[in-house]
């Protein structure tokens, strides 16, 4: 049983071999937190000034036309400047717009108009950031420590989502929203000091400059690798279909008000954490692709019994047993990309990545909110899960190469892509 235990228990090594590792997982760790303070407020704020499934569900819209385009610009730049830079600049930049939102707050007639602006910016950074957030990772551990750094952030993300949401339920339901924003602000203090303690990151040596034929030469590499694609279209599927987070706030009415909503966005989270605390058996797993179709499957089976539970504790155990699959669907899909993408193409590929993993959430949160139009908010929920769970054993029969996907043999082709640029580039310079 001790052995058992000690396979399966969560692996530190990256926040005890690297410094800039602990500096980066402490700064993500505390922005995110606030970040989603403000993740529930803002759609809180919509419902409360509009009540409207179909205009909470719009934010998504607002979210994602700037994302699509800025992601690709994000990666594009973090394969030729400082990474590091990068992502403290954005940072300051988030720090600006929790201000806007604070300053609204304090309005008599808040501006809704405002709302969706500033969730449409905060997606543009978004853009900028992530892809040079992604990137860093696989700088500042070693290569053996890429499955374990994939779960830590993981674990970092899911304690953010866990204590975030709920505090900001509470928050919500207890004190003026000015000061459930000024929460978030604060925290954005930490994390700029930390990220600006983290060394310099270069870019890799003869870095191609931004320019459409740099992104294009990314989104090749993306459509050649079958791992790949089949990550990006799996998880796009699952959240499209059976994520129904812009439905909250209406399913709290149901199960106990909007003290309850802050359960509702955390309760994944701590599935999720659950996970990831037991996670230690994915370093061992070498069928990476199957693991991802797998959980992705389960991911829909959970937000269908999401959407048929008639009680508050079955309501979350669903969300729980959801967040728990997504994780292990994170886990490997994160591994996938660290593991195998060359450096030189990290950051682009990182944007083609965020776009995969946002753009789902992101339209799902629409779709849902059009079906609740007209099927109910349980139809919404239960008819998208049921769709996750068709789509993706419609893609796992489509892609079988996915199927089949071996870790071993990506992170060979990865090493052997790092050494053949390396070498052209010091031609280059020679």
């Amino acid at each position: 049983m001790r052995g058992l235990l000690r396979r399966m228990a969560l692996d530190v090594t990256p926040l005890r071999t690297s410094r800039d590792y602990r500096l980066l997982f402490a700064a993500s760790g505390v922005s995110g937190f606030g970040s989603f303070i403000t993740y529930v407020t803002i759609p809180f704020q919509v419902y409360a000034l509009t009540d409207d499934p179909l205009l909470v569900g719009l934010l998504g819209v607002c979210e994602l036309v700037p994302l699509l385009f800025m992601a690709f610009v994000g990666g594009a730049l973090a394969d030729y400047l400082d990474r590091r830079a990068l992502v403290l600049g954005a940072e300051v930049a988030f720090t600006a717009l929790c201000g806007v939102l604070l300053v609204n707050a304090l309005l008599d007639r808040p501006h809704l108009w405002l709302l969706y602006l500033v969730a449409g910016l905060t997606a543009a950074i978004d853009g900028i950031q992530r892809p040079a957030l992604e990137g860093l990772t696989p700088r500042v551990v070693k290569p053996d420590e890429i499955p374990a750094a994939s779960a830590l952030n993981g674990l970092r993300m899911q304690i953010a989502q866990l204590a975030g949401p709920a505090l900001a339920g509470v928050l919500i339901a207890s004190i003026d929203m000015a000061w459930v924003y000024a929460v978030d602000l604060a925290t954005f203090a930490f994390s700029l000091v930390c990220l600006s303690l983290i060394k310099a990151v270069p870019p890799p040596p003869d870095a191609e400059r931004p320019s459409l034929r740099s992104v294009v030469t990314g989104l090749r590499y993306a459509r050649s690798r079958p791992e790949l694609l089949g990550t990006y279209l799996v998880d796009i599927n699952a959240m499209f279909f059976a994520m129904p987070q812009a439905l909250y706030p209406f399913m709290a009415g149901r199960l106990g008000g909007p003290a309850v909503l802050g359960l509702l966005y955390a309760a994944p989270a701590v599935g999720s954490l659950l996970a990831t605390v037991t996670s230690g058996w994915t370093g061992r797993v070498h069928r990476h692709g199957l693991m991802v179709v797998i959980a992705a499957g389960l991911w829909g089976v959970g937000i269908i019994g999401f959407g048929l539970a008639n009680s508050l504790w079955l309501a979350l155990l669903c969300l729980a047993f959801a967040g728990a699959a997504d994780m292990v669907s994170g886990i490997f899909r994160m591994t996938i990309w660290n593991q195998t993408i060359p450096d030189h193409l990290r950051g682009r590929l990182a944007g083609i990545e965020m776009i995969s993993w946002a753009t789902g959430p992101l339209l799902g949160q629409l779709r849902s909110g059009v079906a609740a139009r007209y099927m109910g908010i349980g139809g919404s929920v239960i008819s998208g899960g049921i769709l996750c769970v068709a789509g993706t054993l419609a893609l796992a029969a489509a892609m079988p190469a996915f199927l089949r996907y071996d870790g071993r043999d990506g992170a060979a082709k990865k090493k052997t892509a790092d050494e053949e640029w390396a070498a052209r580039a010091s031609t280059s310079v020679a």
